[in-house]
């Protein structure tokens, strides 16, 4: 088919299906979206409730239990523990179909019957506190990061030990406020930094040892702004910035934003990739729009954090492991193959609208099963009795439509609505890649949580904390710390917040000062250091001898000579930043 534009049905924007687009809804068999993109993304999101937690009563036993399900909400929790144990029977929960009903209203009753797990967190030690999880020991406050020892307050960490506030790591140790990097020991306030050590403030540096505020560096030592010291000058200097102080850090942070500006910047994170775009991307082949992909990863488009052995997904986030064509879904895993519309399914195949399936295969409509087979509603019918019903349903879907709250019409093809979410908007991730105020967010059909009441009050303000940890005594433990946002930020702060013994220690062997943010707020602050998951047309802006703006000056000739380079990309840096972008060749000729 050729390329079509359609209006979507709930931006009410533009948005164009291509060629290849066709091609795979014809393959997995479903119809073109009426939605576009990023309002199919935000409404996946929707149903993702990773950081927030809340302690509840479990249904089954009546303990309490840490749970992402805030205790207002009328649903049946089970403890991790019990909703895998044979305790209950999920065979007690089917439905029969009802031709008289739309079929989304159906499976809504069924979910909201159904026990929910009250969290995603497999095979933790002592890490109670952790959530989409699995393989951590003694962990706090960890999610979506595995096989980690001793973490805390950190997203996306893996394979990583003794790490504090962190995002999207991978096998660091002692590292602390640092985002998109691997292989780091004792690495604080970086971004993209690869196989170093005893550093702090890199960005772009790989293989540095015993550097400050340094950009584009490789296999260097005893370097800060990127000029080179001898050890014992380095020394000197270092005792000289007082980055063991919070006033050093803050001063120090600001000098190093406006250093980075002065360099080049790679206008895409695409490592050993073919015919790919997007961010963030290692040995992806023909992957489009796509962002925090872990390869090998193949034939993926418009994919958000997946990767891993995946291949044909297209519109789904949170999946991989060995997944093998689907769409509009998140969180497949397994070797998963064929799902369409659904949530959190492992080692699954030829699914469609379901949530928390694993072991299953030919399920329509289905909740919290496992080890079934032609399954609707949850109900049991023989293989020729399901090949019948299935497109029956799918007329049915199409003749009868569902109508959510905002008039918005659900036939077979779209994603679960909104409102079907469990979680208010703010609890989401949704808020995180989508962010709305109250207001909007109600008037968009989005459920949103008020913040609660605390029973505490601050016992010590962020301004009366030492500025060094050696000033700190133990009875900071005793204390309740208030936030520095105070409650007035857009970042779900939680208004005070509480020093760990774990942390303390942790601070204390790392010589590095008190938080004056809740955890909700630096997290926040991480994720603001990252690009959007959006891509601008660009050109790359190295004018020959030096970059468009005349900021920095090229060290060596280009293969384009004195002229401007032509070569155009998508990027996420959108072009009104002020960072100097170029293309894959011009930044490795001046950095790799």
């Amino acid at each position: 088919m050729n390329l079509e534009t359609r209006q979507c049905q709930n931006c009410h924007n533009d948005f164009v299906i291509e060629p290849d687009d066709f091609d795979f809804y014809k393959k997995i068999d479903v119809p073109a979206p009426t939605w576009c993109l990023d309002c199919r993304m935000q409404r996946r999101f929707s149903f993702r409730n990773e950081r927030h937690l809340y302690k509840r009563k479990e249904a089954l036993g009546g303990k309490e239990i840490i749970s992402i399900y805030s205790p207002d909400k009328l649903l049946k929790v089970y403890s991790h523990k019990d909703w895998w144990s044979d305790k209950w029977n999920p065979d007690d929960y089917k439905k029969e179909i009802d031709f008289s009903k739309p079929f989304f209203g159906q499976f809504k009753e069924l979910l909201f019957e159904f026990p929910w797990a009250a969290l995603f967190n497999t095979n933790s030690v002592n890490s109670d506190y952790c959530n989409y999880t699995t393989d951590n020991k003694d962990c706090y406050l960890v999610f979506g990061g595995d096989f980690n020892e001793n973490c805390c307050y950190s997203t996306f960490n893996f394979h990583s030990k003794d790490t504090a506030d962190v995002y999207w790591v991978e096998r660091c140790q002692l590292c602390y406020e640092t985002t998109d990097s691997k292989n780091c020991y004792r690495v604080f306030f970086s971004k993209y930094a690869r196989d170093c050590n005893n550093s702090m403030f890199l960005f772009y540096c790989s293989g540095c040892s015993n550097c400050v505020g340094c950009v584009g560096l490789r296999n260097k030592s005893y370097c800060i702004f990127n000029q080179q010291y001898t050890k014992e000058e380095y020394e000197k200097k270092m005792g000289e910035l007082g980055l063991n102080s919070r006033s050093g850090i803050q001063e120090f942070k600001r000098k190093m934003s406006n250093f980075v500006l002065k360099f080049p910047h790679r206008y895409a994170q695409i490592i050993k990739s073919v015919n790919s775009s997007g961010d963030n991307i290692v040995e992806g082949k023909n992957c489009k729009r796509c962002f925090e992909i872990t390869g090998p990863a193949e034939d993926l488009k418009d994919i958000f954090l997946g990767g891993l052995n995946g291949r044909d997904l297209s519109s789904c986030d949170h999946l991989g492991h060995g997944v093998e064509l689907a769409y509009d879904s998140w969180a497949a895993f397994g070797g998963s193959s064929n799902i369409a519309f659904s949530l959190w399914t492992r080692t699954c195949h030829n699914i469609r609208y379901s949530y928390a399936l694993t072991d299953c295969s030919d399920c329509f409509g289905c909740v919290g099963l496992r080890n079934k087979q032609y399954r609707i509603l949850n109900k049991q019918y023989a293989k020729n009795e399901y090949e019948a019903l299935v497109p029956k349903i799918i007329q049915h879907m199409n003749d009868v439509p569902y109508l959510d709250s905002g008039g918005r019409i659900y036939r077979y093809g779209e994603f679960f609505p909104a409102e079907f979410s469990p979680f208010a908007y703010n609890e989401t991730i949704a808020q995180e890649y989508f962010p709305l105020n109250k207001k909007d967010c109600l008037e968009k059909g989005y459920q949103w949580k008020d913040l609660e009441t605390k029973n505490y009050q601050a016992t010590i303000n962020p301004e009366e904390l030492p500025d060094k940890i050696e000033d700190v005594s133990d009875d900071i433990l005793n204390q309740i710390v208030g936030c520095a946002h105070k409650g007035e930020c857009d970042e779900q702060c939680t208004t005070a917040f509480k020093i760990t013994s774990q942390e303390l220690q942790f601070y204390r062997q790392m010589n590095l000062p008190l938080p004056v943010f809740c955890p909700n707020c630096r997290h926040y602050q991480r994720m603001k250091q990252r690009n959007p998951i959006k891509l601008w047309h660009r050109k790359c802006q190295c004018a020959g001898k030096q970059s468009e703006n005349g900021v920095y000056t090229n060290t060596i000739q280009h293969q384009h000579g004195d002229s401007p380079c032509s070569d155009e990309f998508e990027t996420s840096y959108s072009p009104e930043r002020p960072e100097i972008v170029y293309c894959e060749q011009c930044y490795n000729t001046e950095v790799a």
